[in-house]
């Protein structure tokens, strides 16, 4: 039993439902917002209390903006032909941080897992089919994770847009900056099979 105020407590448990924090490391954050209640916490909230009343899914490619439809997929200049899939934002963020992808995006959601009961309706998958038929899209590059649910999904996207458009993956293998010694097998066996001539 703790001895922290009952509104103390509600806070620590809210925190503690979000990913990387547990009950301690909520509780230690809870107190270092208080603490710096002036320049953190009020400001905390007034940013929270925004992003729940702005924050909204695209309704044509799963992004997270303020609008509808997402200022990506309302840029004419994105509008190439190329349609980067991802799981979920994290991925497309981590994808537009890098500044090489000048094409657009669709989100699935997540994977394929028997285990979970996710199927291709859970996803975005039937959107994705409808948007390559009318949106003139010339290649769909899977950008999902090396996992085997991740690969599972991409197979399965593959059979769906069979013959109808290009369909590619990222490349697998050896980091930039990584040494052999430290990578796991797999990583070692896919950077193996997909070399190239120097």
């Amino acid at each position: 039993m703790s001895d922290a105020p009952k509104e103390l407590e509600a806070l620590i448990d809210m925190m503690a439902r979000l990913p990387g924090l547990g009950p301690r490391s909520a509780r230690r954050a809870v107190l270092f917002l208080i603490k710096k209640r002036s320049i953190l916490l009020g400001p905390l909230a007034d940013a929270m209390r925004q992003v729940a009343d702005t924050a909204r899914e695209c309704l044509n490619c799963g992004n997270i903006g303020t609008t509808d439809i997402c200022e990506i997929c309302r840029s004419e200049k994105r509008g190439n032909g190329e349609l980067c899939v991802v799981e979920d934002v994290a991925d497309l963020w981590a994808m537009e941080r890098s500044g090489v992808f000048k094409g657009r995006y669709h989100v699935l959601g997540g994977t394929l897992s028997a285990l979970d009961a996710v199927g291709p309706d859970e996803l975005r998958i039937p959107k994705l089919v409808d948007r390559v038929k009318s949106e003139e899209i010339q290649e769909v590059i899977l950008a999902l994770n090396a996992t085997v649910d991740g690969q599972t999904t991409a197979h399965y996207i593959a059979e769906q847009l069979e013959g109808g458009v290009r369909v590619t993956s990222l490349a697998q293998g050896v980091p930039i900056g990584g040494e052999l010694d430290y990578l796991d097998d797999g990583t070692i066996s896919a950077a193996l099979r997909a070399r190239k001539s120097v």
